[in-house]
């Protein structure tokens, strides 16, 4: 469980706060995914959680421990891809496994395979990353984080750079991993995107104004229709509740 306790925070260069006593529980095994206009704090929610920022006020407690810094208890995919360079895609794979300490080198061998093959790179793993397209590093990152079977997930509009026939497989993919999974990841999701927010959410929040300024929980029936794209009537009103919280 992820308790935010009062949180604010404000980078140095700037007067005003962009989270304000932000009070916020997400479930274990919980999809949460957070929306809401450029510049309302989403990242910046998203990097406190991860322990990439400390807030100025409050607390945010994980599992009963405070978040003082980074974890490998916590894997984040940012908007822009960060492999090194030096390392193929293999090795960028191979080095996140070897860093957690959960798995032999075999484990580490199939489960990069394994997670590169869903992504559809299974004929790019010896590439480095300057010979890869902007979408098949942005796959790498996305594969590396799923492959570290970190409890917990947190996720920077990670498919906004690809196209979309990639983007809605890989948004299946997730949400299929989760579903399958013995013990559910805990996943924090930033999205523009208000369909994905209800292919892939059990819970969708609005941030405005620094805090937590709406909120929906999201059916299971309602995240097949997105990814079935039925249409279903239910869906679609929806889809049209949330576009009225911008307003």
């Amino acid at each position: 469980m992820i308790r935010l306790e009062g949180v604010s925070f404000a980078y140095p260069e700037n007067e005003k706060s962009i989270l304000n006593e932000v009070c916020l529980t997400v479930e274990d095994g919980e999809i949460l995914c957070i929306i809401g206009r450029s510049g309302c704090g989403k990242s910046t929610l998203l990097r406190l959680v991860a322990g990439l920022e400390i807030p100025q006020s409050g607390r945010i407690v994980m599992d009963g421990q405070a978040v003082a810094a980074p974890s490998c208890e916590r894997s984040i995919v940012f908007q822009q891809y960060s492999l090194f360079p030096w390392l193929s895609v293999r090795g960028n794979m191979a080095f996140a496994l070897k860093r957690t300490g959960k798995f032999d080198r075999q484990e580490i061998a199939e489960r990069t395979e394994f997670f590169l093959e869903k992504v559809g790179l299974e004929e790019d793993m010896d590439k480095y990353p300057y010979q890869l397209s902007g979408g098949m590093r942005q796959r790498t990152a996305i594969a590396r984080a799923l492959a570290v079977d970190s409890p917990y997930l947190f996720l920077d509009e990670p498919f906004g750079a690809l196209d979309t026939k990639i983007r809605r497989e890989l948004q299946i993919l997730l949400l299929s991993l989760w579903k399958e999974s013995k013990r559910k990841k805990t996943i924090l999701f930033v999205t523009h995107d208000l369909e994905e927010a209800l292919l892939l959410g059990s819970r969708i929040i609005l941030l405005k104004d620094g805090t937590v300024a709406r909120e929906k929980v999201i059916s299971g029936e309602i995240n097949d229709c997105c990814c079935r794209e039925l249409g279903l009537e239910t869906c679609l009103a929806l889809k049209e509740e949330l576009a009225q919280w911008y307003q």
